[in-house]
């Protein structure tokens, strides 16, 4: 084993290739998502990308955020979207048109600049130690953690549910006329 790679065969490098590896997942399902010609397509890599942030919910110790993403954001919305686009194209799904190829360079570099600027704040930072857990995860911890401490969160994830709902019949509907 060289010494390069000797960081890597420990708890904490290994949680870093898993960190790096959500990351990389959600770089490349919204990679998938914006250059997708096919709607669908692009829903998958949406989907993906939705996955990979949930990877990162339960990686920064938050796994009801994590399996809320996976259950609201990648399961519901994503099969809402699908649904709503099979209705709305009876006569098969167009194509998305092409953009100017600069304007890919164009958002790359206001997303290079972006992650530039918050990486820069987030090493200037500096962060409180994390709280000790002291729930076990057993369900009565959670439904008192949806009510008490999740509560908004929990309620937005709602909102966020019944507006891609809506939003599903909406396309629905008017496909249908």
């Amino acid at each position: 084993m060289t010494p390069l790679f000797s960081p890597l065969f420990t708890t904490e490098g290994l949680a870093g290739v898993v960190f790096f590896g959500f990351i990389l997942l959600i770089i490349l399902g919204a990679l998938v998502a914006t250059n997708a010609v096919n709607l669908i397509r692009a829903v998958c890599g949406l989907a993906l990308c939705l996955v990979g942030v949930a990877g990162v919910y339960y990686f920064l110790g938050s796994p009801f955020l994590a399996l809320m993403q996976l259950l609201i954001y990648a399961g519901a919305v994503c099969i809402a979207i699908v649904f709503a686009v099979m209705l709305a194209e009876p006569h098969g799904i167009k194509r998305l048109e092409q953009k100017h190829p600069l304007a890919g360079l164009g958002a790359f570099g206001a997303a290079a600049l972006l992650t530039w600027g918050l990486a820069a704040l987030a090493f200037r930072t500096t962060w409180p130690e994390a709280a000790a857990r002291v729930n076990s995860g057993a369900l009565e911890d959670v439904g008192r953690g949806m009510m008490t401490t999740f509560l908004v969160s929990f309620e937005l994830i709602s909102l966020i549910l019944l507006v891609a709902i809506i939003g599903s019949l909406v396309l629905a509907r008017r496909g249908r006329r």
